[in-house]
């Protein structure tokens, strides 16, 4: 069953979610050319202990998972599509960079997600990350009270058919506050008018995923890493946003 907030609880979500979006900003800031995935890992571990928080990703074990995820931060490059595993590797101009964070601010939980190019990118894929966050806003802009989660994956792939990205079909978005993950699961296809109903006060991570090439995705040996089964590239946006009778209200936001 899906969490209603408290007007407590939300003020808390507010704090953690701009807490968040300055974290990320940081590490987005951060990355560059000849920087490895560790060393954006260990910036933004560092940042949210600044603040007094804690990475809700660090020793979080999914449904499913062998292991807890043993990192702060997930860093995705190129055709790597969510959860990749921060390590030695070097970022390189030209690469594009997914970053996904969660922090936990006095108990509660906010998710955010970007990607940023390292360098310079050509204009294919400098569409494919602007096409990704635009998709976040059209869907975001569809999750008001009263509405249906079909709603939302409906205008996401409405938005996105035109452009011929694949829309991954078994990643989505998802409850959060308590824990990384609630109910219910937000796909970024649907059909409008089916799905549980979205009612104020709900917390929400809604997250789009496109890739250039095929929809079809595969889970790397790490256990973690979702890459693009024609190795095309991927981008990925997410927001935490709060339901209401009207628009909804970011959260993770500057």
């Amino acid at each position: 069953m899906s969490t209603v907030y408290t007007a407590e609880e939300i003020v808390l979500l507010r704090e953690g979610g701009r807490r968040l979006a300055s974290v990320l900003h940081e590490v987005a800031q951060s990355v560059r050319p000849g920087i490895t995935t560790l060393e954006l890992d260990h910036i933004a571990e560092r940042l949210i202990r600044q603040y007094g928080d804690t990475p809700s990703f660090l020793h979080y074990k999914p449904e499913g998972a062998r292991f807890p995820y043993p990192r702060s931060l997930c860093v995705s490059v190129n055709n790597e599509v969510v959860h990749g595993i921060p390590g030695p590797r070097v970022l390189e101009e030209g690469d594009i960079v997914g970053l996904d964070l969660g922090i936990t601010h006095k108990g509660l939980v906010t998710d955010m997600a970007v990607t940023v190019p390292v360098g310079a990118i050509d204009e294919a894929t400098k569409k494919l990350i602007d096409v990704t966050r635009e998709a976040l806003v059209v869907g975001i802009a569809a999750a008001r009270g009263g509405a249906r989660v079909g709603d939302i994956g409906e205008a996401i792939e409405t938005f996105v058919k035109p452009h011929g990205y694949g829309v991954i079909e078994v990643l989505g978005g998802h409850g959060v506050g308590h824990k990384v993950h609630e109910d219910p699961y937000i796909p970024n296809v649907g059909r409008k008018g089916t799905g549980p109903i979205l009612k104020p006060g709900q917390v929400l991570a809604l997250e789009p995923m496109l890739n250039e090439g095929s929809k079809e995705v595969y889970l790397d040996d790490d256990g973690y890493t979702f890459k693009t089964a024609d190795d095309k590239r991927s981008a990925h946006f997410e927001h935490t946003i709060l339901v209401t009778s009207g628009e909804p209200e970011i959260l993770t936001k500057l």
